[in-house]
Formats: structure tokens, C-alpha cells, sequence
């Protein structure tokens, strides 16, 4: 299995910190082991799951889909607007 990154993804991730980024490395770990750890979304995010996990004080939203065996990690952020921006960003693909 492969884990692909979207553009948004990386984008977020780079402004992480060493110790977000190793929070961030187990969380994805346990997607792969488990990928039915997220709860899937219905309607316009149809096919999308997200999984929520805390780093440090904030809690994080882990948006992420299949294709076909690889595993695309799509969108990382804290929850504020974060279906309004998932939304629109899986349009503007």
C-alpha cells in the first residue's frame, strides 16, 4: 500500500513542528494497521473518512480516501470550517 499526499496535505504539514509531525507519523500508522479507524462521511463526502486524534492541546481532523490499494491522505487542520474547506476542496479536483 502506498500513502499519497495531496497538495493541501504537504502544505500543512510543513509548518508543523518536529514533535507534531512524529504525533502525526503514529496517527497514520494507525490508519494503515486500521483503516476503519475513521468514521466515513455521507453526501457530498461520500468515499472520504476522517479520522480525529489531539496533538498536544488541539485537536486535529485527518481526512483521507482509497484508491483502488493506495491510501491518499487529503486534508489535516483543526476542526473550525474544516467540512467547508474539505468540501471545496475535493470540488476544485
Amino acid at each position: 500500500m502506498k500513502i499519497l499526499q495531496s497538495r493541501s496535505f504537504e502544505r500543512k504539514v510543513k509548518k508543523f513542528t518536529k514533535r507534531q509531525k512524529k504525533k502525526l507519523d503514529g496517527e497514520i500508522r494507525k490508519i494503515v494497521n486500521n483503516p476503519s479507524i475513521g468514521s466515513e462521511k455521507k453526501g457530498d463526502l461520500r468515499g472520504v473518512y476522517v479520522h480525529k486524534f489531539k496533538i498536544q492541546a488541539g485537536q486535529y481532523l485527518l481526512a483521507y480516501r482509497f484508491l483502488r490499494n493506495d491510501l491518499e491522505l487529503i486534508m489535516i487542520g483543526p476542526h473550525e470550517n474544516y467540512y467547508r474547506d474539505l468540501k471545496s476542496y475535493l470540488k476544485s479536483r
